[in-house]
């Protein structure tokens, strides 16, 4: 059974990671899929990869801070689909970092800039038509850095992601009356390109898997697999929640 057959997907930072892997398994499961990140080719190579597989997607690439991007997502879903049923705004950044005395009011203000205030521009633009339907769901991507504990040196990052949870919680409380569903995905730890990036040393790495109860990390196609449960109907009765999907990291202390 095609869990998101007949529904629309917006996705962002559909480029590589989550946002990939979660555009590949929402169009496998029936939804065609709008995908928005910064790079044309490696979204193109998603759209490549979903139509191979018989599935209906296209992209558009641009800068998630601008609100015209966010409206031009929306109106590509609407133009080419016509109806807008699911967006996750996962496009996220790391952001600056590094002892907060030397964190700039500019390195500050883009972390915030690309991690909440673009899911705030997205979701904007998104409620519209998933209002005049009666329906929607929209979902973000937080993580469980400054929800259930954070890293020294990432306070630009922490305040930015748990932001989201508030976001949710407030959109879920407005628009939940007019039947519309608004999640917090958090991850744990995920082999992504951005946990290399960032953890650039086996050493680093052993260290973050063994924060987690499982002693690994998540890969992008199981925290696709939670935002597909959050998105879909089968969620019909959650909204305002912040979902830790992470591997047991938040109640591990060995």
């Amino acid at each position: 059974m095609e869990r998101l057959n007949g529904k629309v997907a917006l996705i962002t930072g559909a480029s590589a990671g989550i946002g990939a892997a979660a555009a590949r398994l929402f169009a496998a499961e029936g939804a065609k899929v709008v995908l928005g990140a910064r790079r044309q080719a490696e979204l193109d190579a998603v759209v490549a990869d979903i139509q191979a597989a018989g599935g209906q997607a296209v992209a558009l690439a641009g800068d998630v801070r601008s609100e015209a991007y966010a409206k031009a997502l929306v109106g590509r879903a609407l133009e080419r689909f016509g109806r807008l049923d699911i967006a996750f705004n996962n496009a996220g950044i790391m952001g600056a970092s590094g002892p907060t005395t030397e964190v700039s009011e500019q390195g500050f203000s883009d972390t915030v800039a690309v991690n909440l205030t673009a899911a705030f521009l997205g979701a904007k633009h998104q409620l519209g038509p998933m209002v005049k339907q009666g329906a929607g769901s929209i979902l973000f991507t937080s993580t469980f850095v400054g929800y259930s504990f954070a890293f020294p040196g990432t306070a630009a990052y922490s305040a930015s992601k748990a932001g989201l949870v508030g976001l949710t919680q407030a959109l879920a409380a407005e628009y939940g009356p007019k039947g519309i569903r608004v999640n917090a995905l958090l991850p744990g730890g995920v082999d992504t390109p951005m946990f290399h990036t960032v953890n650039d040393s086996l050493e680093q790495q052993r260290f973050i898997q063994g924060l987690h109860a499982l002693k690994r990390v998540g890969t992008p196609e199981e925290l696709a697999k939670a935002a597909l449960f959050l998105v879909s109907d089968e969620a019909s009765f959650v909204t305002g929640t912040a979902t830790l999907v992470d591997g047991g990291v938040s109640i591990t202390r060995t």
